[in-house]
């Protein structure tokens, strides 16, 4: 038998106009989806994500049932992204941990892992780190190109390399987790393992204290060293634990079924007959035309599904493209903003200067004015004023926080 208590906080932040993150969390299911795409459509991939997962894993409690409601939300949501264009390009990131039966009747934790959100595991205080993010940085730290040091300023460390959402078929990283009495899971958003360290993280999230404390100390501290995104935190303890008969640890793809080839007696014969070679040509003309066309339809989203901020004659530009171009398809200038380049903080001109990626229009202007900001509040703190009166304003903000045993 395996039993876990746990409790769930989710926080807009301090930077962000939505919270486009979405959590699950009851006795045999934990979910973490991070929305992307403007216009609230992260907000709708987020959802629908967990809405899906969640229906999919109460009709079948194994991997498998896991993995196939994880490929059903993907399909959900590109089904939905289809039908509304103004919702084109929308994802989400997703972290599910579901305790699944084997074929012996044991009952343990699976992990199954999208994109860049994080699962960690907690015994006796120490951290590890269960999964590897899904990002263009961290792949190059995990190729060599990059260290780990580098890769937490990288301009394209937010840069997904999957996502539910995204494409047709979808990788999924699936492992077997080996979990103790006592141990804590904690499933977060990179709005919370972005702002915090794994020290900090271990702290607190460790810490002997109830687990809606812990969660809301986790969220509480992410907004005080900065906020820049939605931040959420699912935090399980285990009561009991059993171990899989059979460890898993792979990815899992998803590909299209095949088409089936159906022969007939005297098909054969058939295709001697008159006219059938020139029908054939025809689709076959058809057939390439159409994959030339689509191939230049995929190249054209590809070179313009993502936004980046670099220097525009001063001041920070939006750019919609790829930094680089894609064959003929060059970036284009969306946005100039009013943010001078010579009032950014120098650690963020280097950042500038070699382009910093966001997955949406939405989401670059907040970076834009949030390093903005950041150096006006340098700028603030190092010159010393005599104050004749002073005004502070207080911002209520709300953690929602879901808590069981």
């Amino acid at each position: 038998m395996t039993r876990w208590r746990y409790a769930a906080a989710t926080d807009i932040g301090l930077v962000r106009e939505t919270n486009q993150d979405a959590i699950f969390i009851d006795d045999s299911l934990a979910v973490v989806a991070d929305g992307m795409g403007g216009h609230a459509a992260g907000e709708v991939a987020s959802a629908m994500t967990i809405e899906n997962v969640h229906e999919g894993f109460l009709t079948d409690q194994t991997v498998e049932g896991l993995l196939h409601a994880i490929e059903s939300a993907n399909a959900a949501v590109l089904r939905e992204a289809r039908d509304n264009p103004n919702r084109f390009g929308m994802g989400t990131t997703i972290v599910a941990v579901g305790l699944t039966r084997d074929k012996l009747g044991v009952v343990s934790p699976t992990l199954f892992h999208v994109g860049d959100s994080r699962v960690y595991q907690l015994r006796d205080g120490a951290l590890r780190q269960l999964t590897e993010d899904h990002s263009v940085a961290e792949e190059w730290v995990r190729m060599g190109r990059l260290t780990p040091e580098e890769a937490l300023n990288h301009p394209r460390r937010h840069q997904l390399t999957r996502g539910v959402g995204v494409e047709d078929t979808i990788d999924i990283d699936v492992m077997s987790i080996n979990a103790q009495a006592g141990d804590r899971l904690l499933l977060c958003s990179d709005g919370l393992s972005n702002e915090l360290s794994p020290e900090g993280i271990a702290r607190l999230a460790s810490a002997p204290v109830p687990l809606d404390q812990a969660v809301n100390n986790l969220v509480e501290a992410a907004k005080q060293s900065g906020g820049h995104d939605n931040i959420s935190a699912v935090l399980v303890e285990f009561d009991e634990a059993e171990v899989s008969s059979k460890q898993i640890k792979r990815t899992l793809g998803t590909a299209p079924p095949p088409v089936a080839q159906i022969s007939r007696p005297g098909s054969h014969r058939a295709k001697r007959k008159g006219g059938w070679f020139s029908w054939r040509v025809g689709v076959g003309s058809l057939l390439g035309i159409g994959i030339v066309i689509g191939f230049f339809v995929v190249l054209h989203w590809y070179a313009y599904s993502t936004y980046y901020l670099a220097p525009d004659h001063g001041v920070i530009g939006v750019y919609q493209g790829q930094p680089s171009g894609v064959l003929w398809f060059k970036p284009v200038l969306v946005a100039p903003t009013n943010y001078s380049y010579a009032q950014l903080r120098p650690a963020d001109q280097i950042s500038l200067n070699a382009t910093i990626s966001e997955p949406s229009l939405d989401a670059a202007l907040s970076y834009a004015a949030s390093i903005h900001s950041e150096w006006q509040a340098s700028q603030t703190s190092s010159v010393t004023t005599t104050t004749v009166g002073t005004t502070t304003t207080t911002v209520a903000t709300t953690t929602t926080t879901a808590k069981k045993g």
